[in-house]
């Protein structure tokens, strides 16, 4: 397969309610992301994902959508989304937008309809059920949100299903008339000029037929929210979902050098099962597997490992380490493993997705009981499954709210924010931000690191070393794991030089066979 732009580029995501505020309103918008393009051309990314701007309720901020082929008010218009397009082209920069096809809101046209009367033409788009014989629900199945997976309808004397949140109930992706209507919302954006989309939960949109009841998830200690009450054997992951892909995949094949990205939480051997037969699935089944690591070098190399190995031929790796739906990466390692974290993620082999913020080093921030904004929280607020602290404002300069708004934001800031900020780091070549630049340029210009083979050197002793081979060409990474100096000999860099460092200076050191490292930290070394 030909290097598309996707395959040697690395992907920025967006909140696009906690980028830029350009309307003074505490809430971000296109507007706002469109002002900070220089600032993504400048850093060195490729493309942005931006999650969800469509009109819709806010129930879940997005996820919840009423009309599928408009911008909400909020976020401003079709014709500020056509100018944020338009001038990110110009910049080189592509567009990815999120695509939420399992769920509508249930304030859409479709659901309202189908909702009227059990004989109106969209009772099948989607998925009514009778009472179970006792009346109740008609199967086991848990919300994600907490709770049941079925509301009742007292009008029609039904229960639908939604996975989420009631008020976001499933579509029938079962039904032909469905996925014809979904692919003419592809085709919108796509004649738009959006290059790409990101799935929602695509392994969910295809439930049993019989609606058989979930078993009990063997795993589950009594603790922890409703969801991993039950293993999702009948709710999600099903056999047909593969052939509602590769439909939706020809759909954005009509139009050239387009990325379908696909959100899924399952183990390697089933993830990959998503690049589809002869690879007409996504392109790129989200890989998952460093959110929920354990952070030492020995675990880190076995799942690169064991990830690489299961890949289907030909198919092209990607790696994530935060996102708007997990805690972020500085908040589950620290701040100084979160610069080991930021060198190991854009220096694997594969598209590596940089959630914004991350950059700068933003971790863990709290979240006061009364600006709790979270559905799921407020749904299950005692087992820890909060999502606002990873959405919290990206934080620009120094100033009252740190160049975001002019006005109080709508989750909080950071308590370092003064200096956790863009304007701040920017200038400062020790930061976060600095090493994350650096190895962004380097990444683009060198070709083992964009597109080069990967070999594992060692994974022991708190140390993580491999090599990226492109023809001749060669670079080597090593991570200290450990909050300690560490030594490890590594033969194959004798001669090579260090060309960045996660605590800067070295630069242009060169190294022998043993390589010496201080506390909690990565090199990158270039071949003699």
């Amino acid at each position: 397969m030909p290097h598309s732009w996707w395959r040697t580029g690395t992907v920025y995501q967006i909140y696009p309610r906690s980028f830029q505020d350009s309307d003074g309103d505490g809430v971000g918008d296109l507007e706002g992301v469109r002002r900070r393009l220089d600032y993504l051309v400048w850093l060195g990314v490729d493309a942005i994902w931006l999650s969800p701007f469509y009109p819709s309720p806010m129930q879940d901020f997005g996820y919840d959508v009423s009309d599928y082929c408009d911008v909400d008010p909020l976020f401003g218009s079709l014709a500020r989304f056509d100018a944020l397009v338009g001038e990110a082209h110009a910049k080189g920069l592509k567009i990815i937008i999120d695509f939420v096809p399992n769920h509508t809101s249930n304030a859409h046209p479709w659901f309202l309809a189908s909702k009227s009367a059990r004989s109106d033409p969209k009772r099948d788009w989607y998925l009514w059920r009778d009472p179970a014989p006792n009346g109740g629900p008609p199967n086991n199945w848990f919300s994600h949100f907490g709770g049941g997976a079925w509301s009742w309808d007292e009008q029609t004397q039904q229960y639908y299903l939604h996975s989420f949140l009631p008020e976001q109930p499933d579509l029938n992706w079962r039904n032909p008339q469905v996925r014809a209507a979904m692919h003419d919302v592809l085709r919108f954006w796509l004649r738009r000029g959006v290059d790409g989309f990101r799935v929602d939960v695509i392994s969910h949109i295809v439930k049993d037929a019989a609606f058989r009841d979930n078993p009990a998830n063997p795993g589950w200690t009594g603790e922890g929210p409703d969801i991993i009450r039950l293993a999702q054997t009948y709710s999600s992951d099903q056999p047909e979902v593969h052939d509602v892909i590769a439909e939706m995949r020809r759909v954005v094949d009509e139009f050239d050098d387009r990325l379908l990205i696909g959100e899924i939480y399952l183990p390697i051997e089933r993830l990959v099962a998503y690049y589809g037969k002869e690879l007409q699935g996504v392109h790129l089944p989200f890989n998952f597997q460093l959110l929920d690591a354990r952070w030492n070098a020995a675990e880190i190399g076995r799942l690169i490992e064991k990830y690489e190995a299961a890949l289907p031929q030909g198919a092209w790796p990607n790696w994530v380490l935060s996102n708007h739906d997990r805690p972020r990466i500085a908040a589950r390692v620290g701040s100084a493993q979160a610069r080991i974290a930021t060198m190991l993620l854009l220096t694997l082999r594969g598209t590596p997705t940089l959630y914004y913020g991350d950059e700068i080093g933003i971790g863990h921030v709290d979240i006061p009981a009364d600006r709790i904004q979270d559905p799921w929280a407020k749904r299950e607020p005692d087992v820890g499954v909060g999502r606002d602290p990873s959405r919290t404002p990206m934080q620009w300069d120094a100033g009252q709210f740190a160049g975001f708004s002019t006005r109080e934001p709508w989750l909080p800031l950071t308590p370092d924010r003064e200096t956790r900020n863009v304007a701040t780091m920017r200038d400062d070549d020790s930061s976060i931000l600095a090493l994350t630049r650096k190895l962004l340029h380097y990444r683009r210009e060198r070709a083992p690191l964009n597109k080069g083979e990967w070999r594992l050197l060692c994974s022991s002793d708190d140390i993580l070393a491999y090599e990226r081979v492109s023809g001749e060409e060669r670079a080597f990474v090593a991570l200290n794991f450990c909050s300690e100096p560490r030594s490890c000999a590594l033969p194959t860099t004798a001669g090579a030089t260090i060309t960045i460092s996660t605590h800067g200076g070295r630069c242009g050191e060169a190294v022998g066979t043993v390589l010496c490292f201080r506390r909690d930290e990565g090199v990158l070394l270039s071949s003699p």
